[in-house]
């Protein structure tokens, strides 16, 4: 009769009864009610308007970076000249090329988007570049060059 007891028992617990067992308390299974989160590819996002989100965003990371290198450039040449140190200039001056690469940056980030809305259509793609090289003796190339000249 004892084994028939512990078999059905067995049978209608689950796995968690032990641990409920243990802690003294009595748990069931709540069904989550809250809507799941759309996907973002669920949400249709126009291209457009994500570049320019992106765009405005790292616009204003660059701007705040380079304000706060301006503020710690003046820091440390203050510094600098009062301590009159070799390494607080050296310091100044990489902090200087930094804000100065972080300007370029910003230029950089400009034709990027104008590349991007025009699709490729810029003033770098309207350039055209043609090389002429001349073959013979230098003193031919003087020559051609003083009948150029002549003309």
């Amino acid at each position: 009769m004892m084994e028939n007891q512990e078999i059905q028992s067995q049978e209608t617990t689950s796995k968690f009864d032990g641990i409920e067992d243990a802690l003294d308390v009595e748990t069931s299974i709540v069904k989550d009610e809250k809507p799941a989160l759309e996907r973002v590819e669920d949400t249709p996002v126009k291209e457009n308007e994500a570049i320019k989100k992106d765009y405005e965003y790292t616009r204003g990371n660059l701007y705040s970076l380079i304000e706060k290198g301006q503020e710690a450039v003046d820091g440390i040449l203050d510094l600098a000249q009062q301590s009159d140190s070799p390494r607080a200039y050296e310091v100044a001056g990489n902090m200087i090329k930094n804000v100065a690469d972080t300007t370029d940056k910003l230029m950089d980030l400009q034709k990027k988007l104008q590349e991007v809305e025009g699709g490729g259509v810029g003033p770098s793609a309207k350039n055209v570049t043609n090389n002429t090289m001349f073959v013979g003796s230098t003193a031919e190339l003087a020559k051609f060059l003083k009948s150029q000249k002549d003309k």
